[in-house]
């Protein structure tokens, strides 16, 4: 993901980095030279003149600019969906670190239900990524706890259940009173909810048919719109195909890539950025410093 300062306005025209200009160029360029041979041959395609004006692109461009404005708009929403649901994962980690080293009456047992609570942090995001979490794992959790994981496809799943499971055994040991139960089986459901829900945005995209349909209409209306130009506004025909065919790409590009929320492509959530900052927010609860490895950068690109 890309965080950086607001730039000035003269800058943020040639910004590179963190636009989808690298990822749509390859296209843009071919658009732009075949205007240009549209304009060459004054709209003429193998002797035959095509009789097309600028009047059916300016209604056909309005039907595409609003379907381009629900893809984007859909694309967005499960994005901030996904946002919303890491910003729960945040809070409810924090409640219940914070509820176990209020309630519990033996402050040592605490520790391996924080830790629970980190690995289960950065196993839902390699999940999500669909990444090895063995490493995390290793460094987070003692090895019963690791060769337990080993053989579990769900494994944020399963450390919510081993988490549950040191609340249990702490409530009947008595070292956990049962109002600390109950007041931590509510966070215990909203991690739950929240895991169900990125599992939902990550195995749910949007229909394919709305990628396809935008898709061949974006690209249709670009390879025809010089013949419509041609003959309205000259030699300028390339230059204005060229910047309404980046309009178009770009919304699609970007459309495309917030769609997934959790990938790794410039634009897509941090998670390993939140994940390394809710994990030290969990170790200064419980009074743990933080290691270089829960640190977070002060980089601006963030992934």
């Amino acid at each position: 993901m890309i965080v950086r300062p607001r730039l000035h306005w003269l800058r943020m025209l040639f910004v590179i980095r963190g636009s989808v200009l690298p990822d749509i160029l390859p296209q843009l360029l071919l658009t732009a030279v075949f205007a240009t041979v549209v304009t060459v041959l004054h709209g003429t395609l193998f002797l035959w003149k095509v009789p097309l004006n600028f009047v059916p692109f300016s209604l056909i461009g309005i039907t595409l600019a609003i379907f381009l404005g629900f893809r984007n708009s859909t694309s967005y929403a499960r994005y901030w969906e996904a946002r919303m649901l890491w910003g729960a994962v945040l809070n409810d980690t924090r409640s219940l670190a914070r509820q176990a080293t209020s309630f519990a009456t033996d402050a040592s047992t605490v520790p391996p239900f924080v830790h629970r609570l980190i690995a289960f942090v950065h196993a839902l995001r390699h999940q999500l990524r669909d990444t090895d979490p063995a490493a995390d794992l290793r460094r987070i959790l003692p090895p019963d706890d690791c060769e337990r994981l080993a053989a579990m496809q769900f494994k944020p799943a399963i450390l919510l259940r081993m988490a549950s499971e040191w609340i249990g055994a702490r409530h009947r040991e008595g070292t956990l009173p049962s109002v600390a139960v109950q007041a931590m089986e509510g966070p215990m459901c909203q991690l739950s909810t929240a895991l169900g829900g990125c599992e939902r945005i990550a195995n749910t995209p949007i229909p394919y048919t709305y990628a396809v349909i935008l898709h061949r209409t974006v690209y249709l209306y670009c390879f025809l719109l010089p013949f419509g130009l041609v003959d309205a506004i000259g030699p300028t025909t390339p230059v204005v195909v060229a910047f309404v065919a980046y309009t178009f790409f770009a919304l699609e590009a970007l459309s495309a890539e917030i769609e997934e929320p959790f990938g790794t492509e410039p634009n897509d959530l941090a998670l390993h950025a939140m994940s390394v900052s809710i994990e030290a927010t969990l170790r200064e609860t419980i009074g743990e410093p933080i290691t270089q490895s829960a640190s977070v950068s002060d980089s601006y690109v963030l992934l």
